[in-house]
């Protein structure tokens, strides 16, 4: 019985799986990263893997969490995971090697597969993780304290990943992502893959925006035609 996993099962929850990850301290994991199943978004400290199609319009799953790379080792803290809740809170550990490419390999199969790193141009100040802190409703702004149950977004310069899980629980509510601009107060954002309806990866969705600091407010409609006035803050 021949047993298929995706390459984001492959590298987080897999019994034998590892990565290879140089101990030079030049590189980086920092940016977009081309998988065989999806895309990987990498932000100074936190990453998130996901296997879509946006041709066939299908998600497929997607993990991701804090982590750090200290010498050959890739220890990864679990937020969140479609694939295997009880997976959320615990570390992962993986080993790697990293050059042109990130080289992944699978001890159990001797298969190698690899990250291709996504060549950005883009604005820098999105990127990194960022948590919705507000809404402002009839007016007001309506604060949104931190706490376990959290949306949060993830940026390189060119993609992004928003994901509203629970980190106590392991509940997963809901995902999407794709390509974003943000040029003269206007972000945009090309949906690629969209976890709670898949009629909508395809749409391109104008927002006006304002970055200060780590301070992030945009308005404008969802993707269901709501409005929408949000406040995010930098992690």
């Amino acid at each position: 019985m021949k047993v298929l996993f995706s390459l984001c099962m492959f590298l987080g929850l897999g019994m034998y799986n590892w990565i290879v990850v140089p101990s030079s301290t030049s590189q980086t994991l920092e940016g977009a990263w081309k998988t065989e199943q999806g895309v990987v978004i990498c932000t100074p400290n936190y990453l998130s893997c996901t296997d879509f199609s946006a041709s066939e319009k299908k998600f497929k799953g997607s993990w991701g969490g804090t982590y750090t790379w200290v010498k050959d080792s890739l220890k990864v803290q679990m937020e969140f995971s479609t694939y295997d809740k009880a997976a959320v809170g615990t570390e992962k550990v993986f080993l790697a090697k990293l050059k042109k490419e990130l080289v992944l390999k699978d001890p159990a199969t001797k298969k190698e597969q690899s990250w291709k790193a996504i060549p950005e141009d883009g604005p820098l100040a999105l990127a990194g993780l960022w948590q919705i802190s507000g809404r402002v409703v009839d007016g007001q702004i309506r604060a949104m304290p931190k706490a376990a149950r959290k949306t949060i977004k993830i940026f390189s310069k060119t993609r992004f990943q928003w994901a509203a899980i629970n980190t106590q629980t392991g509940d997963f509510s809901g995902t999407g992502g794709g390509t974003y601009t943000l040029k003269n107060g206007k972000y945009t954002e090309n949906l690629e893959f969209f976890s709670r309806d898949s009629s909508r990866v395809g749409m391109s969705l104008s927002f006006d925006a304002l970055v200060e600091g780590n301070k992030w407010t945009h308005s404008g409609k969802s993707s269901t035609g709501n409005p929408v006035n949000e406040i995010w803050e930098k992690q």
